[in-house]
């Protein structure tokens, strides 16, 4: 038995329980804090060495498993195993936690708020979520699925914009409503289980030994359960709209996590639980699912350009690109699956920089407003920089990472459902739109908006957004980028460039795995492209 899942699980909770009693001690808990976040890197490093592709390729599902009875009566255990798809998540969240720490090194927290409160809820996010990519026992997911809410809310509630409760409850809500439904699936499952097996299990690959043996009308209802959970959380349209609110209020650095990786917990259950356990419900109702896809590409890119919050604009560019992954997953090929994983990866890469590079630009002039910026690039160059390469990531320039899963996702796509494939790639025009435009208003032309003019000191106090950004606003004028946010975006940089043209190190961890997830649907793959 292979404690190392465990390790990584227990180590960011055990950090997040000594980080939380150092209260009176701001400065000394954001070190244990980067030294925890930092020993989880290192571990996660060790976990990607330990992980064996070619055991993967040879039929192995999961690696380092872990298991131990937890209620037998219930046939529950604590069970971990990752595959190449978990893996790379686990990876995403171990780089991304200690950027987000450094980002919010010296932010304004409100009002009563403490650094070791925020940052506690960092790493208690990050040991959640180890647990929703590692558990093999369907119980024990749906505990870390529920449980990873929990962290969450209080970062929005406590540490978020003026309208914070608000986006909060909403946020706790609609999650919630969703876990509650995938629980009835959940039940269900076991129920089946019982008689298919002659004995209830959770255990993850037994119930997908059974899938094909569970007729059709039973598996549609099984399905949809937790169909509309992962919906949520993935988010697609229509069930988003918890996330333009999230995602506004919400602190920069707890902002970089939600749209970054917790939002990717939807997707990973579309992998890992609706196509292995319910084939046949999958394929019933891709058709379904890949209208809500292209619907959320096309909706997401015109809703975006007209936004005129730039936190909301960003989240909105999630909804648009959570689309392209929604519509790799359900076009049954290796290529398509290949390409949604990575974009899970390269999404989290590209847009938590969006966010960080927009979080520096609020703190500087107090505003979430487009309309209050203008000609930043002369005043700030390597921010203007860094904002147009997260740009260029996110609109999938080739060269950047995103490119790279994005057309695998459409070239996988096409040969078994072009129509929707076509239709998808308008959405890629869109983003070359909405991209663009932002950066044109924000960072090009003479030095306009009031939240610039009153930074560098030519105009008036300007109209700010809520006082809540502007009692963090920066003093200091409008700098340009420090050392400590140097060190924030330059490692974001150097993988939307490395993941641009060698995706391969990345590729390979994947592919048995979405090979691996084919197979258990039952189709057989229509390109051929991916060979384990």
């Amino acid at each position: 038995m292979n404690v190392l899942l465990l390790v990584l699980l227990l180590l960011p909770l055990v950090g997040s329980a000594a980080v939380g009693a150092l209260r009176g001690n701001g400065r000394l808990a954001k070190l244990v804090a980067m030294g925890f976040a930092l020993a989880s890197l290192a571990l996660t490093a060790v976990t990607w060495f330990s992980y064996s592709v070619a055991s993967a390729a040879e039929g192995t599902r999961f690696q380092l498993e872990f298991s131990v009875p937890w209620i037998p009566a219930f046939g529950t255990s604590f069970a971990l195993g990752i595959d190449g798809i978990a893996l790379v998540m686990l990876a995403l969240i171990a780089v991304l936690v200690p950027i987000v720490m450094l980002f919010s090194w010296e932010e304004r927290l409100p009002e009563g708020r403490t650094e070791a409160g925020f940052f506690s809820l960092l790493l208690a996010t990050q040991g959640l979520l180890v647990g929703v990519f590692a558990a093999t026992d369907v119980f024990l997911f749906y505990v870390f699925f529920e449980a990873m809410l929990i962290p969450m809310y209080f970062m929005i509630g406590r540490f978020g914009g003026a309208n914070r409760q608000y986006a909060a409850v909403k946020f706790f809500l609609y999650s919630l409503l969703g876990g509650l439904i995938m629980l009835a699936s959940v039940i269900g499952l076991f129920v089946v289980s019982g008689e298919e097996l002659g004995q209830g299990t959770f255990t993850w690959v037994e119930l997908q030994r059974m899938a094909a043996g569970v007729d059709e009308g039973t598996q549609i209802l099984l399905f949809l359960g937790f169909f509309v959970a992962f919906a949520i959380k993935a988010p697609l349209v229509p069930f988003h709209t918890w996330l333009p609110d999230a995602g506004a209020e919400a602190p920069v650095g707890a902002g970089v996590l939600l749209v970054g990786v917790l939002d990717k917990v939807g997707t990973f259950g579309f992998l890992r639980y609706c196509l292995p356990l319910f084939p046949l419900a999958s394929q019933r109702l891709a058709p379904l699912v890949l209208t809500l896809a292209v619907i959320g590409i096309l909706y997401g890119a015109l809703v975006a350009v007209q936004q005129t919050d730039m936190k909301r604009f960003v989240t909105y560019t999630s909804v648009a690109h959570f689309g392209f992954i929604a519509l790799g997953i359900f076009a049954f090929s290796s290529q398509a699956f290949a390409g949604a994983t990575l974009y899970m990866v390269n999404h989290g890469i590209s847009t938590g920089m969006l966010f960080i590079v927009v979080g520096l630009l609020i703190a500087r002039g107090g505003s979430r407003l487009i309309g209050d910026y203008g000609g930043v690039h002369k005043v700030a160059p390597l921010l203007a920089g860094s904002f147009l390469i997260a740009g260029l990531s996110s609109l999938a320039l080739p060269g950047t990472n995103s490119f790279v899963s994005e057309f695998l996702v459409l070239v996988g796509s096409y040969p078994r459902e072009p129509v929707y494939t076509i239709l998808a790639t308008v959405g890629i025009i869109f983003a070359a739109l909405y991209v663009l435009w932002v950066y044109q208003q924000t960072m090009q032309g003479p030095l306009r908006g009031a939240a610039v003019l009153a930074a560098v000191g030519k105009g008036g106090p300007g109209t700010m957004l809520d006082p809540a950004v502007e009692a963090r606003r920066d003093s200091s004028g409008f700098p340009d980028l420090r050392a400590r946010e140097i060190a924030v975006v330059t490692p974001l940089i150097v993988l939307v460039l490395v993941l641009g043209f060698f995706p391969g190190p990345v590729l390979d961890v994947i592919t048995p795995s979405v090979v691996a997830t084919l197979n258990e649907v039952g189709l057989a793959d229509p390109v051929g492209g991916l060979v384990p």
